[in-house]
This record gives structure tokens, sequence and C-alpha cells, in this order.
């Protein structure tokens, strides 16, 4: 959790501004306090040195007139003074002679002892000292820091002609004033203002980390965050998902490029799944039209090898069958003209049964020979329309006498076809005797007529009883019937099958109901 903290953005913004603010800030106290500190050591010096030259001013006419007991009072009344430490008068010859401390009267100094060293530090005694030699700080016996301030006594004019003590004029300096001033109230008053700045300068720096930390959380954590959560939520899927940043700063033309770019991923991302699903569908529908051709493909080998069988049969069937058939009725002419007794009429009897087998047998031979006849087809510029007409002409009483009315649409103007019209017309009339056989109670049969790209599309529709959906899948297999026995052959639709296949087209069963039955052909424009 730490390190997950000190990783983020805001974390290290905060941490480095404060760095730098503790910097700033130390630098600032330190320069502070120093240039506290040294302007007030110098006010401290000036302060001193002007006790220093009051002293000096105020004992000069005493020393004049050579008043020794004022000299001393005044001295000792200064020394009373708040922050006075000490005031000391030495000779030239490096004694006290006067002082606030009465013990120290009379005591000699070395010459390197530090209160001397100032002047005496070289072979020859300065005469005229600077500024900076004129002062010290040392630490009194309670541990406090005293300034010391040297004031040299020069030998003026009225020194060396006064009459109670005449100095020689050749003497430069008759001796040296020593004022001590205590250090305590600047000491506390500058430590008292080091504290207030370092205090004022750890305040300042809190509450600047504190705004900042503040302006970044608000300002930088927060945008962030969000940013980051868009970025989760597109990792997860959401591509919906819109970053809710308003601002015009840098963030918020993040947010809109990126809410901008969620949208182009879910717009990529639905056509990829559209096309994908598409691709599945295609690949579905390319499938079945495949499984289809393929279907077609085994019927048409089916029809073919049935045709060859078809072919060979009925060749080898149709002699002998012919000549059965002519006897039969030749014998059953003659036996009705001596036609005498019972016997006679039963002979006649089962000669009308062969007749009739041997014409059955005559019309499976036919419709054999129809399914097996490849032959040269004549393909002719031919009207569909005309085509269904002369199919309608010629179910007409059949229609009536089933009590079905045929109902023609055409929904297209345009209806030549190069086409065999025989054959075309064979097909036709079988569909629709099957759907007159379907409708024993009457009814509508429509026949509509409609092309869609190029593609001729014909249905018939009937009200009848529908197929069953165990014999669906075999409605175009050679000899598969659902008629009663001996009603039918079998090779009605497939002989349909057939020749629409010849014609590079497509029968189906649409749609089959107990309420009826959609037959659908596709023929193509061109064969």
């Amino acid at each position: 959790m730490t390190i997950k903290l000190l990783n983020k953005l805001s974390t290290k913004l905060i941490l480095s501004i404060s760095t730098i603010l503790i910097i700033i800030l130390a630098v600032y106290t330190y320069i502070s306090v120093t240039g506290l500190t040294n302007g007030l050591t110098e006010s401290s010096y000036q302060y001193a040195y002007n006790i220093s030259d009051i002293v000096k001013k105020s004992l000069r006419y005493s020393m004049l007139l050579n008043r020794r007991e004022d000299v001393y009072q005044i001295i000792k009344t200064i020394g009373t003074e708040k922050g006075v430490e000490g005031i000391r008068i030495y000779n030239r010859l490096g004694t006290i002679i006067y002082s606030t401390d009465s013990s120290e009267v009379q005591k000699k100094v070395e010459i390197t002892d530090e209160v001397c060293f100032g002047c005496h530090n070289q072979q020859t005694a300065l005469v005229t000292l600077p500024a900076e030699k004129k002062m010290r700080i040392f630490k009194s016996n309670r541990n406090k820091n005293v300034l010391e301030v040297i004031n040299p006594i020069h030998n003026e004019i009225d020194c060396s002609t006064a009459g109670c003590h005449a100095h020689s004029s050749r003497v430069e300096i008759l001796g040296m004033l020593d004022v001590m001033i205590s250090m305590e109230s600047l000491d506390e008053i500058i430590a008292a203002n080091t504290r207030t700045i370092i205090t004022n300068s750890l305040i300042i720096l809190l509450v600047i980390s504190f705004f900042c930390g503040l302006f970044i959380s608000v300002l930088i954590n927060r945008p962030i965050r969000k940013l980051t959560i868009g970025i989760e939520e597109i990792g997860k899927g959401n591509l919906s998902y819109k970053i809710p940043i308003n601002s015009k700063d840098e963030f918020g033309h993040v947010a809109l490029r990126f809410n901008e770019m969620s949208v182009k991923l879910e717009t990529a991302y639905n056509e990829i799944e559209d096309w994908s699903e598409n691709l599945n569908k295609k690949v579905q529908e390319k499938s079945e039209e495949l499984k289809n051709i393929y279907d077609q493909v085994i019927q048409m080998e089916k029809l073919a090898s049935l045709g060859k069988l078809s072919a060979t049969v009925a060749h080898e069937l149709n002699n002998p069958l012919a000549g059965i058939l002519t006897y039969s009725k030749l014998i059953l002419k003659k036996l009705k003209e001596q036609q005498k007794n019972s016997e006679f009429e039963n002979m006649i009897e089962y000669l009308k049964v062969i007749s009739e087998e041997s014409s059955r047998c005559g019309k499976i031979v036919k419709d054999m020979l129809l399914f097996s006849h490849k032959g040269d087809n004549i393909y002719l510029q031919s009207d569909l329309k005309s085509i269904i007409d002369k199919c309608s002409s010629i179910i007409d009483y059949h229609l009536k006498v089933n009590n079905i009315n045929l109902i023609k649409e055409f929904k297209t103007e345009r209806s030549d076809l190069l086409c065999d019209p025989q054959k075309l017309q064979q097909a036709f009339m079988s569909l629709l005797i099957n759907s007159i056989e379907a409708m024993p109670d009457g009814g509508n049969i429509i026949i509509e007529l409609s092309m869609e790209n190029g593609i001729y599309i014909i249905r018939i529709i009937d009200e009848g009883t529908g197929i069953a959906d165990k014999d669906l899948p075999h409605i175009f297999e050679p000899f598969y019937t659902t008629k009663e026995a001996f009603k039918g052959t079998g090779l009605g639709l497939s002989i349909v099958y057939g020749i629409i296949s010849q014609h590079s087209g497509f029968v189906e069963v649409e749609k089959t109901s107990p309420k009826g039955t959609i037959f659908k052909i596709t023929l193509p424009l061109k064969v």
C-alpha cells in the first residue's frame, strides 16, 4: 500500500514541492536569522559604543579637575543602568584605576591579555584602532554573552596643559575606557525572533503544502483518477464509457480525445462484430447453398443412373408388352364375335385384365422413356405467359370437373425466355395435375409469375391437403409416390426436377401445410 501510494503522481508532486519549499524556507530562515542577528549585533555595537562615548564625555570634566570621587560616582551610577555589566578605566601602564567593581581597582593587566590584544598584538602598539578592533564578545561568569567596547583616552590639549597633572604632549594615549554591555536581552530577542521566523516558516510550509496537496488532489489527482477509471473500463470491454471531465485544460482535452477514441473503438468493434455475424451468416448460407448443390448433384446422379436403367428396361419391356397387348386385343375381338357361353365370358374378363395391365405397363414404360430421354433439347425464344395459358387450356376440363378455379397472376411485363417450351409445358402440367389431385373438395389454384434480379419466379399455389413431413425430403426421388397402389409411377416430380434442372433452374417446395402447398420454380433469364 505504501509503495503504491509513493508511486502516485500526486504524492510525488506533493513531496517534490514540499522538499523545494523546505529548502527555500530553510535558506530564507537562515538568511533572515543571520540578517536579524547581524543587524541587532550592529545596533548593539553602536549602542555600546554610544554608551562608552557618553561615559567618556561625562568623565572628561571631572578628570580634568582631578575629581576622583566624582569620576568614581559617575562610573558607579552609569554601571547601575540595565544592561551595563561593568565599566573600567585603565591608565597607560595597564592598571585599573576606576571600576564599577571596587575589587578590581589597582589591578594590572598584561599586554598578552585578551583585553589588550587588540592594540598590542604587534611589535608596536596601535594608536588608532579600527572599529572592529574596539569590540569583542566573551562569556561572563554566568555564561552569558557580554559585549566589551574599548575606547582609547587620547592626550588632548586640555589634558597636557592642565595644572593638576600635566602630561607630556608627546604622549598620545593616556589610558583606556572599557565598557561591558550585557547581550542577554539581545540574545533573547534574537532567539525569540529566530523561533518566530522558524515557526512562521513551518506554518507557511504546512499551509502551502496543504493547499498544494489540496489543489493537486482536486486539479490533478481527481482528473487522473477519472482517466485511470476510463482506461480500466475500456480495458474491461466497456467501450461506451465516457470520462466526465468538462474542463478546458489539458486534462479536459485528453478526456475529450479519450471519449472520441472510445466512440471510434465502439464503432469499430460493432462493425467488426457485425461483420463477424454477417460472415457467420454468409458462411452458413453458403454452406446451405453448397449442401443444396451437393444434394442436387446427388439427385441428378441418381436421375442419370436411373435414366440409363429406365431406358434399358423400357426398351427390353416395350417389345414383349406391345406383342402381349396386340394379341390380347385380337383374341378379345374374336371372342366377342363368337361369344356363346359363360365360359367365353370369363375368358373375356381375363383378357380385359390382361389388356388393362398391359396398357398400364405400357404407361410405365412411356414414363420411363420420358424420364430417361435426354435427346437434343431444342431451345427457342418463347413466352412463359403463353406456355402457362396453354397449360390452363389443356386442363380446363379437369378444373371444371373438380370444381377448381385457376387464377393467373402475372407480375412482370417481360416473359420471354430461351427454353424448350414443350418440356416446360410438361413440367407445369405435371405440377398442376398434382395440385388438382390434392384438392378433392375444390378450391383455387394460383399461378404466379414474377421477376427478381433477372430471374423468373413461378409459384403454383394450391389449397390442397399438403405434403407430409416424412414425404417432403423424398418427393423428387424417382419411383417415390404417395398415391394409392396402381395409380402412379412416382416419376412425375422427378421428370419435373430433371426438366427444370436442364434449364439451369431450380424447383422446390416453398411452403406446405394442411391448407395448401406452394411449389416455387426459378428460371434464369439466360440459359
